[in-house]
């Protein structure tokens, strides 16, 4: 298939519609490393020339099989993007977003993928506890050492990624030239701000979990299996729990959504993909294979693309802006969470 490769930002960077995620490569899906490297390699045979991980992923593991799949030529016609923020270990330093912890974890990254640079360094959450500056300090450092060609960000609200912008240049750091959101049919929040915010400053958009973690993959449907017995249903109850009303939302607008679908003659994974390229904003959509069957259902969506007139009818069952589960957005602000942030004290 041909693909129209499509600018990362303003950075002259080509990259596919597609990105292959691979978080689930290693203990948190397929532990068979020879298998997660079949995939790859089919997703990059394809195509797709757009790579995406996590340190954090499997605690390294999905680097190093990433790492495997990409050595020998493989490398160099790859964008590589992983990232850095997560708990990597039980000192209380082992995370986050200081200087000390991206300098020594850059190094661990690089030894797992097997590579002397990364392409993309995303920061993965934001940690208001840490001055923006500090962390694009270190990276601009990344940058200049030729161990990383560019930075982004991870699920930042869209205040956070201005002030980042501002920072950067105040300060003369490199800036991020893109950032990665939550985005799906049931998840459209960030039409509201991100997505102007990002067009705004020249930044590419790389979105994730487009198939709503497993809400759009076809599988739940009303009368039919429940999302709620999931091993995910386990882990994050608040995104799960049928019990919940935003969840049961989701499920009744899921079941319209590949009702839509199935009258356009598309699966309702193609629909879900093709939707979250389809906006101007959006550079390319994460998908996160665990099998080839996973991978080969997906696949179509680099070709497919959806018709005003079921844009339109989409909008009617998820208006623009909206998710419908609220906690679904990704990152929850302490200032939501913190009772202590947003009560004042009273007077002694």
């Amino acid at each position: 298939m041909a693909i129209a490769y499509r600018d990362l930002g303003s950075t002259g960077v080509k990259v596919s519609p597609l990105c292959l995620g691979a978080m689930m490569f290693g203990a948190w899906g397929n532990t068979d490393h020879e298998d997660s490297v079949r995939i790859i390699h089919r997703a990059l045979d394809a195509g797709i020339n757009f790579i995406d991980t996590a340190d954090v992923y499997s605690r390294g593991e999905s680097e190093e099989i990433v790492g495997k799949a990409l050595a020998g030529s493989r490398r160099d016609s790859v964008v590589l993007a992983t990232k850095v923020h997560g708990t990597m270990g039980e000192d209380p330093n082992e995370y986050g977003n200081s200087r000390r912890w991206i300098m020594r974890e850059v190094e661990n990254s690089l030894r797992r993928l097997g590579t002397d640079w990364i392409d993309l360094y995303q920061i993965h959450r934001p940690e208001p506890d840490t001055d923006i500056d500090e962390t694009l300090g270190a990276l601009s450092d990344l940058v200049t050492a030729g161990k990383v060609r560019y930075i982004g960000s991870s699920t930042f609200p869209a205040h956070m990624i201005v002030t980042a912008q501002w920072t950067a240049q105040r300060r003369g750091r490199e800036r991020f030239v893109c950032e990665q959101p939550p985005y799906s049919l049931l998840t459209r929040g960030i039409e509201a701000d991100v997505l102007p915010v990002c067009r705004e400053h020249g930044m590419g958009v790389i979105v994730w979990s487009p198939l709503a973690g497993g809400w759009l993959s076809g599988r739940y449907r009303t009368g039919g299996d429940s999302p709620g017995e999931s091993r995910r249903a386990q882990m994050l109850p608040q995104r799960w729990d049928m019990s919940l009303p935003g969840n049961q939302r989701k499920l009744e607008a899921a079941d319209a959504l590949a009702e839509l679908a199935e009258e356009a003659g598309i699966s309702l994974v193609e629909a879900a993909l093709a939707f979250a390229i389809s906006h101007p904003a959006v550079t390319a959509a994460i998908i996160g294979p665990r099998t080839m069957e996973h991978l080969e259902g997906q696949l179509p969506a680099l070709e497919r693309t959806l018709s005003a007139e079921l844009l339109d009818r989409i909008d009617e069952i998820v208006p623009p802006g909206v998710n419908v589960n609220p906690a679904d957005r990704g990152w929850d602000p302490p200032w939501l969470t913190d009772p202590s942030l947003r009560r004042r004290e009273p007077p002694a």
